[in-house]
């Protein structure tokens, strides 16, 4: 009865285990149901933000120029003698550039091509832009006008000689009156010295009789040495130092650096001598429509050197090509170092666009929603409860957003707003 006992007692224990092991369906499906979803939050930050355009750009040498210089006013054949730069020189204003038939040509900054050949007598911009870069150098050409005068003439030869040229001779033409006339008051002179001697001759005759003719003769004479003087100051004027057009090219501005060089020592010049960029490098970026929208000349940006050295720089225009905008970037300054290792390179470039001033009330973009009026709001978890609170949206930017609560609404530092769930 005892093992009857026993048995029954032990297969109650395991029908009880067995029991303890099986569920309905409805059990299982609860124990095995993910948990229930909860919010994910995150803190509501005051911070600066900072809207910008980031991309990345080419460098170059800002405003390549070609560089022609008008020889048909030569002589000679236009024969390369001499000076020839080396690609990657400098090309300095008021120094020479090249030198043809043994005559050097010398680069000045001015926008009007030099298209004639000057001299004292000439009239015109022209002129005026010579004399201006005259005095920009510090050769002063007297009155900053239209005219070419002696003045002119004197600082042209001071430009030569800091150039270590001789200055240009006159036409020999004009060279020739010059002596005719010097011939002609030395002529003039002779006659006066005659007609004054006679006058004192006469003067000193018995009875002094009327010397009204040999007084007549020196004033004639006088007034033809007055006639002569006048032409030799006339013809000296016009031999002062020219300024021929094959020896000077004026480049828009300078200094520039040397791109290519088309011409060599011995060979003939034949339009292009050279090409030339300037001296500053740029970095072009190029954009969409609507990125261009959001840059003008004159912001502020930075070049990324690439070892976490960013240099200054500033907007210098923005051009459109084809369906996209070249945005030119210029560094406000470079060190020897920085210029070599930005040559042909290619660099980041980060343009601030706006920015808010000082820290504010900042949250996730993705915090931000639109209610049933079109404004937006942001979802606030406090005591375990969602509070919508209605914000004004500012400047966005990294992923974050700028927000004013609406009203008597308040959202603070630090409060909890609901980015998912």
């Amino acid at each position: 009865m005892v093992g009857v006992s026993a048995v029954a007692t032990l297969s109650l224990g395991v029908g009880a285990a067995a029991g303890s092991r099986l569920m309905s369906p409805e059990d299982a499906a609860a124990k095995t149901a993910p948990p229930k979803a909860s919010q994910i939050t995150v803190p509501v930050e005051k911070k600066a933000l900072s809207s910008k355009v980031v991309a990345r750009g080419d460098t170059s040498f800002d405003g390549a120029v070609n560089v022609r210089i008008e020889t048909s006013s030569l002589k000679t054949p236009a024969v390369v003698t001499g000076k020839v730069p080396k690609v990657g020189s400098t090309i300095q204003e008021g120094k020479v550039l090249l030198e043809i038939a043994g005559r050097p040509v010398i680069g000045l900054a001015g926008v009007l091509p030099m298209y004639r050949s000057l001299a004292p007598g000439s009239k015109g911009p022209d002129v005026l832009q010579l004399e201006q870069t005259l005095d920009r150098l510090g050769y002063d050409p007297g009155t900053v006008d239209t005219k070419y005068d002696s003045s002119t003439a004197r600082a042209v030869e001071e430009l030569y000689e800091a150039a270590g040229y001789e200055a240009p001779e006159p036409d020999e033409q004009l060279s020739q009156a010059v002596e005719g006339a010097d011939k002609g008051v030395d002529a003039a002179k002779n006659a006066l010295r005659q007609a004054q001697a006679a006058l004192k001759q006469a003067k000193a005759g018995p009875g002094k009789g009327d010397t009204s003719v040999q007084q007549g003769a020196v004033d004639d004479a006088e007034e033809n040495l007055a006639d002569a003087q006048e032409a030799l100051n006339e013809a000296q004027f016009k031999a002062g130092t020219p300024l021929p057009v094959a020896e000077v090219v004026f480049i828009k501005t300078l200094p520039r650096r040397v791109d290519d060089v088309k011409v060599e020592r011995g060979g003939t010049v034949n339009g292009v001598v050279m090409s030339a960029s300037g001296a500053s490098l740029v970095v072009t970026v190029k954009v969409d429509a609507a990125t261009k929208e959001r840059l003008k000349a004159g912001m502020p940006a930075s070049l990324d050197l690439g070892d976490g050295t960013l240099v200054p720089a500033t907007v210098r225009r923005i051009t459109r090509t084809a369906d996209q905008f070249d945005v030119v970037v210029a560094p406000k300054s470079l060190t020897a170092a920085q210029l070599e290792r930005l040559r042909e390179a290619n660099v980041k470039v980060t343009i601030p666009v706006k920015s808010t001033s000082g820290k504010v009330l900042a949250v996730p973009v993705a915090a931000l929603s639109a209610g049933s009026d079109g404004g937006s709001r942001v979802e606030v978890l406090r005591d375990g409860k969602v509070e919508l609170i209605p914000v004004t949206v500012g400047l966005s930017a990294d992923g974050y957003a700028q927000v004013t609560p609406s009203g008597d609404a308040q959202l603070t530092e630090g409060d909890q707003v609901v980015v998912g769930r």
